[in-house]
């Protein structure tokens, strides 16, 4: 039985993904870039130096890459007041932890926009502790943020199971050797996630917490 249980936020546990996409979308408009709007929203997960390596390429001058982001996360602080957790959110968090896991936040965002998603979020009762981009020199989809989670838990690989909604969540869980069980409310089709590796599929947190007793989440 898996010791712990470690969650990505962004599109997983918050309806935020397409929010990221706007604000990256209008960011990297003002600095000359117009990469489709699909695209983007298909890199969101990605720690932003990785972003713009995945949408602009690595062969171009990185000279704009700390005033992009610094323009995306002041584009993004506006839609802080629409921010709201996916519905049951929060109470699969509680199940979770009721049922012995330890539940770990473990999001590729900053530790501002960290802050706000947990008050969103509302499940403070129950989180062991959460890790954030500014914990990790590599954000995903490399394991470093998994790895730093695992060690928050204090549980090994074999111990443990990754909630994401992108194919950057599954393949940075395997790559620390954690199985991933993904949902499909980030934008992201069920396909492409079993493809990445996914070991379950699920629309919502509430659909994952209506089939608990049936997922390796939650069997004993």
């Amino acid at each position: 039985m898996p010791s712990a249980a470690l969650f990505d936020v962004d599109g997983t546990l918050l309806d935020t993904n397409y929010l990221h996409t706007a604000a990256w979308s209008e960011a990297l408009a003002q600095f000359g870039y117009e990469p489709a709007t699909a695209r983007i929203h298909r890199a969101i997960g990605m720690a932003g130096d990785q972003l713009l390596d995945h949408l602009l390429g690595t062969d171009r001058d990185h000279a704009q890459d700390d005033a992009i982001s610094a323009a995306q996360q002041a584009l993004y602080a506006r839609f802080w007041p629409r921010l709201r957790a996916f519905d049951g959110a929060a109470d699969l968090l509680r199940e979770v932890a009721a049922r012995g896991r330890r539940v770990v936040l473990a999001s590729s965002a900053s530790g501002r926009d960290l802050e706000v998603m947990r008050r969103v979020l509302g499940a403070e009762d129950v989180l062991w502790a959460a890790t954030g981009a500014d914990d990790v020199e590599t954000s995903k989809p490399a394991p470093d943020l998994v790895h730093a989670a695992l060690e928050r838990a204090e549980a090994g690989p074999g111990e443990a199971l990754f909630v994401g909604d992108t194919r950057w969540d599954v393949q940075a869980a395997a790559a620390a050797g954690v199985p991933c069980i993904a949902v499909t409310c980030g934008g992201v089709g069920e396909c492409e996630l079993r493809a990445a590796g996914a070991l379950e599929v699920h629309a919502d947190p509430a659909a994952l917490l209506a089939a608990l007793d049936d997922s390796a989440l939650g069997r004993t």
